[in-house]
């Protein structure tokens, strides 16, 4: 239960002013059809997340020891750095937003565009740590319905008055404090 509450807590934080959460703004306003919208961040996003916790796995098998211990760690800390920086959502994302249908351009869109998010990278990077998918890519899918459906449901209002630079700072101390607890474990376990 632990890695579902961690990566459900990890992501929710993390995807506060991330892009996805622009693109979710974006096709609110675009397709005014919030259900179908939803539905399509959630298949994106199982998906995506799947894959990602999948691959988490493999690498940590390949990985063994002392090794995998700092490559999560610094990864975690990586993880918290890069939330610090604002997304912002380019051309490319607008234009596939016009012209098909609400379900089915979220469903492309959201896939294509959490690919090498830090969303993703964490959910890797916590199945990784917890050795575990269902739960991990249950509770990162969750953190990000949590932080994109408010958006899709209140619209603009709400994602403009939210504090994103104090939301992404305490995205990026959360990422820091994972990855320095998993670099003290692997001194005191190895060191």
């Amino acid at each position: 239960m632990q890695s579902f509450l961690v990566s459900t807590g990890v992501v929710a934080i993390a995807e506060i002013g991330d892009k996805t959460q622009l693109l979710a703004l974006l096709l609110s306003a675009r397709f005014r059809k919030p259900l179908p919208i939803i539905a399509g961040i959630l298949a994106a996003t199982l998906v995506n997340h799947g894959l990602a916790a999948l691959l988490g796995i493999a690498a940590a098998d390949w990985l063994r020891g002392e090794a995998f211990q700092w490559a999560l760690g610094l990864s975690f800390i990586g993880m918290g750095l890069w939330a610090l920086k604002p997304d912002t959502l380019g051309e490319g994302e607008k234009r596939r937003a016009a012209g098909a249908s609400a379900f089915l351009v979220t469903l492309v869109a959201f896939f294509l565009v959490e690919i090498g998010d830090k969303t993703q990278v964490a959910t890797m990077a916590l199945a990784a740590q917890y050795q575990d998918i269902f739960w991990v890519t249950a509770g990162t899918t969750l953190g990000m319905m949590l932080a994109n459906v408010p958006v899709v449901l209140v619209g603009e209002a709400a994602a403009t008055r939210l504090p994103l630079k104090a939301i992404r700072m305490a995205a990026a101390g959360v990422f820091i404090l994972l990855g320095l607890m998993v670099l003290a474990r692997a001194m005191h376990v190895f060191g």
